[in-house]
């Protein structure tokens, strides 16, 4: 089991910055990529983005890609989401994950663990 506890959240106008953090618990963190999601009232859960094992390798939504920064750090077992240039259409509550090796790094079914999610609203 992996425990994930997001933190971070909360309200800002467009254009302002964030940064979440997702600590993890439980078992060996490095065994595990991460990624997370965020969904919207009304609508479905979206991958934002993920990260490899140790960092190396990241992928994000063509929606936040050049605004946001995941990175991990291992040693804290913790991630984080460095969000930029923030718009009122990123508001939804956001969800940390994690995953075993082999599986696809966008879809969330492939995710075995969640966090609670963490809210963050941005105002125009």
């Amino acid at each position: 089991q992996v425990q994930l506890l997001e933190s971070g959240g909360g309200l800002v106008q467009a254009g302002d910055s964030l940064r979440l953090s997702c600590a993890a618990s439980g078992r060996t963190f490095s065994n595990y990529a991460m990624g997370w999601f965020r969904q919207a009232p009304g609508k479905e859960r979206e991958f934002v983005t993920a990260i490899s094992f140790y960092g190396g390798i990241t992928y994000y939504s063509d929606s936040v890609k050049g605004r946001f920064t995941f990175s991990r750090d291992n040693a804290k077992n913790t991630v984080y989401l460095q969000m930029n240039s923030l718009k009122p259409e990123d508001t939804a509550v956001y969800y940390c994950a994690a995953r075993p090796a082999g599986r696809s790094w966008k879809r969330p079914e492939e995710y075995d663990y969640w966090g609670q999610g963490t809210q963050v609203t941005v105002s125009s």
